[in-house]
């Protein structure tokens, strides 16, 4: 292993023990890797100006950017608001069927919006409800996390690692539900359960519900009704993406546009509130992964993985499920996708549909396995400390390794079935 292939791994290590350590923010420390891989790239010949800017893919950003700007204009709208309000008001305030409905709707709801908006919108429905009918918050609290980081799994638009995957790959829209939604909608009911089971004890009796009308909150009708128009024809193209011949980065930017226009919201409140973090730190994690690839390590490591069996694409689905699984516990999904994608890539195998599932699977699941593995999990910490809120790291902790690992062996038991056996 030359110098160089060194410098690269080394940059890489520290990116990871940086984002996962929280020493600077993410999108810092994905810098301070480019920067760095940059610098001995170009030092030790790796790779020309050129190709370092090559690194950056475009078609991704475009595709966040523009889901973005579409989601942040309906979750304005008061549409996702109204969903969860309405929701709640279904449970008739009974505690069971209101933690059964917050655990589903928080699924639902992050496979529209990103995890960090769908947690914050969660929570502030689920704290009211929990003081109007003095229910204990920390099971609808732990619970909406683990949901809202399991929902999305089988949307291309429904995490920014899927997005990343589903570039690589060439996955379209319905590919995703094609292959991962009958898993997701079973993990949705596996882990309501097991939730269920875990704080059954926890949940108060039935009280009754005040009244209330969710649509009488919505301040701006009009723009509640354009947003969900527009959501509608976001999501019909993207159905319909391959037979209209557009790409997924079109869709997401043409719709951006239109809701941009239509709207009625200040343009530029809008643009401030994207979430530029992450924008940031998939453009800095491209020229370190770009490096790696470079060098040629990234394409040893996927013949290594081959190399340990070759005729089981069961076997090699697996591993990558359970690595990238168990990476995503640790450091950010995004870094895991971007890490993968290029190895699978270089596998060269016949079908490789099963490798990018369990990769899906595995680099979103890992997200809520202990109170720090995720954003998730972290906001959901420091809402419940807002809130002044008594809870233990230890029950956190335990509920998200329990659902975690239940959702990872369910899932690798599926990807056995779904792919025939392979």
């Amino acid at each position: 292993m030359g110098i160089e292939t060194s410098s690269f791994i080394m940059i890489y290590i520290l990116t990871l023990l940086l984002v996962a350590t929280d020493m600077v923010p993410m999108s810092v420390a994905a810098l301070i890797g480019a920067l760095l891989s940059v610098w001995i790239g170009l030092s030790y010949g790796v790779f020309s100006y050129d190709e370092a800017a090559g690194f950056i893919n475009m078609r991704l950003i475009g595709l966040l950017v523009g889901t973005m700007i579409v989601m942040e204009v309906a979750y304005r709208s008061g549409l996702f608001r109204f969903v969860a309000l309405y929701t709640i008001k279904v449970a008739g305030g009974d505690p069971r069927k209101l933690f059964i409905l917050i655990c589903i709707t928080s699924a639902t709801v992050s496979m529209f919006l990103s995890d960090s908006t769908a947690l914050l919108l969660i929570a502030a429905a689920a704290t009211t409800m929990s003081k109007i009918m003095d229910y204990d918050p920390v099971p609808y609290f732990v619970s909406a996390s683990v949901m809202v980081n399991l929902g999305g799994t089988s949307t291309l638009i429904g995490s920014v690692s899927n997005m990343v995957i589903g570039l690589a790959s060439g996955l379209s829209f319905t590919d995703f539900i094609s292959y991962l939604a009958p898993c997701e909608l079973a993990l949705w009911v596996l882990t309501t359960a097991v939730l269920y089971y875990l704080y059954k004890p926890r949940l108060a009796q039935k009280r009754e519900v005040p009244t209330y009308n969710p649509w009488e909150g919505v301040e701006n009708k009009t723009a509640f009704r354009r947003a969900a128009l527009l959501l509608g024809l976001f999501f019909v193209l993207f159905m319909f993406q391959d037979y209209l011949n557009l790409k997924p980065e079109a869709v997401a930017l043409g719709c951006a546009v239109l809701a941009l226009a239509v709207s009625g919201f200040d343009p530029s409140g809008i643009l401030r509130n994207i979430d530029w973090e992450t924008i940031f730190f998939l453009g800095g994690f491209f020229f370190i992964v770009g490096g790696l690839e470079k060098t040629g390590i990234l394409n040893e490591v996927g013949q290594a993985i081959v190399g340990l069996n070759e005729n089981s694409s069961f076997f090699l689905a697996s591993i990558t499920l359970w690595l990238s699984g168990l990476a995503s516990t640790i450091v950010s999904n995004i870094a895991v996708a971007l890490t993968f994608t290029p190895i699978i890539q270089a596998l060269n195998i016949a079908n490789p549909a099963p490798m990018w599932s369990a990769l899906v699977l595995g680099s979103n699941l890992g997200g809520a396995a202990t109170p720090m593995s995720g954003v998730v999990t972290v906001m959901a910490l420091g809402a419940l400390k807002k809130e002044g809120i008594k809870f233990s790291l230890a029950e956190f902790a335990k509920a998200g390794i329990i659902t975690t690992f239940t959702q990872l062996a369910f899932a690798n038991f599926y990807i056995l079935i779904r792919f025939g056996g392979l």
